[in-house]
């Protein structure tokens, strides 16, 4: 395999520039000025672990390389023992760096801040009546047991629970290490083809669910005027419409521009779903504004995995066959039972890596 050696150069070079910022990064986290202030710290931490595996890369591309070009000079040398030890190392070591380079330019690929954030994640029960509510009900099981296997909190920001079971909406905040960008893929519809409960000809059904999956955003993102937020309280209910309390501690915000409107009754103060709303309500404007930001770029290429359309038809469950599979990049696996159960990890990332393959195209 011939190598470009100017190309590789230029590739480990960028990578090089990367491990400069990691070192510097490595010498502020120890700094006990920047540790006494815990936002900035923290934020530190993250761009620490991000940066630590391409650090890394350098370091073995950079070893990699001068034993690469050692070994081409050697070709090149008088000596016939030494044209024969060139011969015998070249090639593992045009194999080791080729393959260096491709998953370097894989780290160098534009970082989306975002990506590291917590989520916000909404499911909705679409088109199918109660078996909506109760495929949506799934999805919130599934999503919830994937974050509790990965380690991340979850906490309930509102719901509204179907007449048989399961939801008409569910939001959820997920807390974790790169949460929204782990999950930004499972946004639009998921679709279930089954037999329902209530169905008597055993007929198979088709309903549908949304999901979205918000980036938390906070006071810095969203230039929220509150003079713009309408704010109404309402008793907190639970199943049936049963009151949970005698206080009106649920709350209503309604963005008056926008119309958007966000529940949430799950906290045990009026305070706090006030709290919780708003940040939901922030999330989902900064998302619209994202998605407007994505909207110009497709313009200009279209994606295959996208993150922006909520309508868009992504992924169908099928149970008589077992099967669940990705419209986008064309994935079937026969694993439904484990996937509603949670495992998402090889759907989700066979989803970033169609990703990263097609803006690898773009870099």
């Amino acid at each position: 395999m011939a190598l470009d050696r100017e190309d590789i150069g230029g590739w480990v070079g960028k990578l090089q520039s990367i491990a400069d910022r990691f070192a510097e990064v490595e010498k502020r986290v120890s700094d006990p000025e920047v540790a006494s202030d815990q936002e900035a710290f923290a934020a530190l931490m993250r761009e620490h672990r991000r940066l630590k595996p391409m650090a890394e890369k350098a370091r073995q591309l950079v070893s990699c390389l001068a034993n690469w070009d050692e070994a081409t000079a050697w070709m090149d040398s008088e000596d016939a023992d030494m044209r024969e030890l060139g011969a015998a190392e070249l090639p593992a070591l045009t194999s080791e760096l080729g393959q260096g380079v491709e998953e370097a330019k894989w780290m160098l690929l534009p970082h989306d801040a975002a990506d590291d954030r917590d989520a916000i994640l909404e499911v909705r029960a679409g088109t199918g009546g109660d078996e909506a509510a109760l495929f949506a009900g799934d999805l919130v099981r599934m999503y919830v047991k994937h974050a509790e296997d990965r380690g991340w909190k979850h906490s309930w920001v509102g719901m509204s629970e179907g007449t048989v079971g399961g939801f008409k909406e569910a939001v959820i905040r997920l807390e974790g290490e790169g949460v929204f960008g782990w999950l930004k893929f499972e946004r639009g519809v998921h679709r279930v083809q089954r037999v329902p409960a209530t169905e008597s000809q055993g007929r198979v059904h088709t309903s549908a669910a949304t999901v979205a999956v918000l980036p938390v955003a906070g006071e810095v993102d969203v230039a929220l005027n509150l003079n713009d937020v309408r704010k109404d309280t309402f008793r907190a209910s639970g199943a049936g419409g049963q009151h949970v309390n005698k206080t009106e501690s649920a709350v209503r915000l309604t963005h008056l521009p926008t119309g958007t409107v966000v529940e949430c009754q799950d906290g045990r103060s009026q305070h706090q779903n006030y709290e919780r709303a708003l940040e939901v309500l922030r999330s989902r404007l900064y998302d619209a504004a994202r998605a407007e930001a994505e909207a110009e770029r497709a313009a200009e290429r279209k994606s295959q995995v996208s993150t922006g359309d909520r309508s868009a038809k992504i992924r169908t469950y099928n149970f008589p066959q077992g099967r669940v599979t990705d419209h986008r990049i064309g994935l079937t696996l026969h694993a439904l039972p484990a996937i509603l159960g949670g495992d998402l990890t090889a759907v989700i990332e066979a989803l970033h890596v169609a990703d990263r393959a097609e803006r690898l195209k773009n870099l």
